[in-house]
């Protein structure tokens, strides 16, 4: 009886040996996956609203072509939206085995060769969902050192989001927010990714977003300026008070001359007629590409109008 165990034991190690040497060699075969398509389709649902069947031939280990073909898991994917080609006569998403092929790791798994799909491509279906496109508003506050200021404002790409939700909540956003940047003593450009605040019952096409703020060096140049009136009426006599400012220009270092020597700075006689209290807005014209900003003070004059006698 010991020798018939003894035996049985031989030719079960090995067959066993015989096994696994066996399904460790390579070889082609088809399997099938059933894939679950992801993707940010603008107007849209996130998800595919059913999963289809991928298969292809494939070359692996046996005992990885048996993990395949007998996993009743679901692949989530995640195709890039520009490698669908929308089909409108059924209202579905098509990718071909072409562009699937960028995809053939994260279906099959690393270690799997794809030899060609068994179909030219395939389809998925997307929901339609209430949406709406919104600007993305920098959340920031930062400090410069002595001399240094921003060359303008914060710039975000990208700069607008789709936003995805019931239709009443939907007419409830104007915007969406970065999470809050801050900076302290900037001397140089500074840049990275925020994420954006989620929206309680909304779903956002981007989760994050790019951002870069331009800090440059600059110096400081006050001058003080005339006040002249522009689209005035033949027969019209018309003043400001006062009618000189003080403009404050904040010009990129090493300056390259006196801005206030081109700089045109005047009220429209056209808001003034349109005006109730007789105060205009102070414009400026011709400012140099060089200057960063400009402040004028004061930045409203009391205009008066008279006819003038014949």
């Amino acid at each position: 009886m010991k020798r018939w165990t003894q035996f049985l034991l031989c030719v079960l190690l090995s067959a066993s040996i015989w096994l696994v040497h066996n399904l460790s060699r390579e070889y082609t075969g088809v399997v099938n996956v059933s894939v679950l398509a992801s993707s940010s389709l603008k107007g849209r649902a996130a998800r595919a609203s059913e999963t289809v069947s991928v298969d292809a031939r494939c070359s692996a280990t046996g005992f990885r072509l048996l993990r395949l073909k007998h996993s009743s898991r679901d692949v989530i994917l995640n195709i890039h939206p520009e490698d669908f080609v929308y089909s409108a006569a059924d209202d579905r998403f098509v990718i071909s085995a072409t562009e699937l092929t960028k995809y053939s790791a994260d279906i099959f798994g690393d270690r799997v060769k794809l030899v060609t799909f068994l179909s030219q491509g395939y389809a998925f279906r997307f929901q339609r969902e209430n949406n709406r496109t919104v600007p993305v508003s920098a959340v920031w506050n930062g400090t410069f050192k002595p001399q240094y200021m921003a060359s303008g404002p914060i710039r975000i790409q990208p700069d607008s989001v789709t936003v995805y939700g019931d239709g009443s909540l939907l007419e409830t956003i104007d915007a969406v927010y970065t999470r809050p940047l801050n900076f302290n003593d900037l001397s140089k450009s500074v840049g990275g990714v925020a994420a954006l605040v989620p929206v309680p019952g909304i779903r956002l096409s981007e989760k994050e977003v790019t951002w870069a703020l331009d800090v440059v060096r600059y110096v400081e140049k006050r001058s003080e300026v005339s006040i002249i009136a522009r689209n005035v009426p033949d027969g019209i006599s018309f003043s400001m008070f006062p009618s000189t400012a003080e403009a404050v220009f904040h010009c990129r270092f090493p300056a390259k001359g006196d801005p206030a020597d081109v700089c045109e700075f005047y009220v429209d006689y056209t808001e003034f007629a349109s005006s109730l209290s007789g105060n205009c807005v102070v414009h400026s014209d011709n400012v140099p590409s060089y200057v960063i900003d400009c402040d004028i003070r004061p930045s409203v004059v009391e205009c008066m109008e008279m006819e003038e006698a014949e």
